[in-house]
């Protein structure tokens, strides 16, 4: 780890800065990609509700498939690595999009391939990052890093999701994936210059364990911690109400209130304002009223607006989406910003990857349901009712944490229980 010195953490540590450039290129990148993929479908491809859901589901169903192996997995590797290498995949794979088009190959069944090896990619990097980020901080420097990520992700998400719309009107959606891929290329620039390096386990010291019992090991330290099965319990019913609406949102622009592409990009983007704003109170808010009852307030409080979203129509009630979404993506960042630091102080640093990947498993997991639920719903219902159903589900979702012992908290705990150590068998 650096030195602590005098300053800012991007000023002060040269690892943590060349981290965040790298992973603001990639969230900018994704952002445009959010966009641009449903628009390539949609505009391009004349691509039905449930295929453009379908889409959706296909970036996020990996997490399903090999999530849980794939924590541990990064908790016998070098983390930097691993992202190394899920940064270069994601490069070469976005960047084959606007070939194919060229090539006059790009259809469904290419776009469905390309969302599902690239969020296999990223399955790997949101795995080794996270817990290579408690590594790269001390732990008094990992609320401001959090925060910071955060922070600039809900940013380059505003520039992203606002270009991503002038870019596909401009020079048509499918180029917008060329910007992608080269914020890749970027991040593996920024990954490469870090000084850091993990200490190597020899071979011989790394216990003869089955993958099996490592997983199940990350699921069990959720399933018998109340805080780490509150919070896992409620991120998956919240991102099933997320994914569903946020699935069908370009369509529900476009077709149902007469929105043009540039126009739907430069909502979407004021709406991820919300995450800088998150971002930016998340750690005042938790010092002043403590990090329990601040994540009641962000994750309960603040979803409330997802309700207005739906009532949006053609002309100045354009507003109602830009703010019920604002409230809901400010909630949303400041909550995960909390959520970040305390697992990372919490768990121990050797089963970290397996816990980011356990929750992960459980929580993002949803996310492919959420898509094909929101396209399913829109197919069936018509996409207005359907956002109704899926905005509803957000402030519903945070019920769980009302009824949870955080409601009894004003700060979740700062460490994990002493685990009982097994005793070995005696022998004769």
């Amino acid at each position: 780890m650096t030195r602590r010195t005098s300053g800012g953490l991007l000023r002060r540590h040269r690892d943590f800065r060349l981290l965040w450039c790298g992973e603001t290129a990639g969230k900018y990148g994704a952002a445009v990609t959010g966009v641009a993929m449903p628009l390539i479908a949609v505009t391009t491809l004349h691509a039905d509700t449930f295929e453009v859901g379908l889409l959706t589901a296909a970036s996020w169903a990996p997490w399903l498939v090999i999530g849980l192996p794939a924590g541990a997995w990064v908790d016998r590797w070098r983390r930097r690595p691993v992202m190394l290498a899920a940064a270069a995949v994601s490069l070469v794979l976005f960047g084959c999009v606007p070939v194919a088009a060229w090539c006059g190959l790009l259809s469904i069944g290419l776009l469905l391939t390309v969302a599902l090896l690239t969020g296999t990619a990223a399955v790997f990097f949101q795995t080794a990052y996270s817990a290579y980020l408690a590594g790269l901080l001390d732990p008094e420097d990992q609320p401001e890093g959090n925060a910071k990520l955060h922070g600039s992700a809900s940013a380059a998400q505003i520039a992203g999701q606002g270009t991503a719309g002038l870019i596909a009107q401009l020079a048509g959606a499918v180029n917008g994936m060329f910007v992608n891929a080269a914020t890749f290329l970027v991040s593996l620039g920024c990954l490469t210059g870090i000084g850091f390096r993990e200490p190597r386990v020899p071979v011989a010291e790394r216990p003869p364990r089955a993958l099996a019992r490592e997983v199940a090991e990350g699921l069990r330290l959720i399933a018998h911690d109340r805080w780490l099965r509150t919070l896992t319990l409620f991120a998956a019913a919240s991102n099933l109400a997320l994914m569903g609406y946020q699935s069908i949102r370009v369509v529900f622009l476009v077709r149902t209130v007469g929105l043009s592409p540039g126009l739907v990009g430069g909502l979407i983007a004021a709406v991820s304002l919300g995450g800088v704003a998150g971002a930016f109170c998340a750690r005042r808010v938790a010092a002043r009223v403590g990090d329990a009852r601040a994540t009641l307030l962000f994750e309960l409080g603040l979803a409330v607006g997802a309700l207005l979203m739906p009532m949006t129509a053609e002309g100045p009630w354009v507003v109602l989406f830009v703010a019920g979404g604002f409230c809901v993506t400010a909630g949303v960042v400041a909550g995960n910003v909390i959520k970040a630091s305390f697992q990372q102080r919490y768990c121990p640093p050797e089963l970290l990857g397996r816990l980011t990947a356990s929750s992960a498993f459980v929580s993002y997991g949803t996310l492919p349901l959420g898509a094909l639920l929101g396209g399913a719903l829109g197919t069936a219902l018509g996409l207005r009712a359907a956002m109704w159903i899926t905005t509803a589900g957000i402030p519903l979702a945070g019920l769980i944490l009302l009824f949870s012992p955080i409601r009894r908290s004003r700060d979740l705990p700062a460490s994990a229980p002493a685990r009982p150590r097994r005793e070995a068998p005696a022998t004769s």
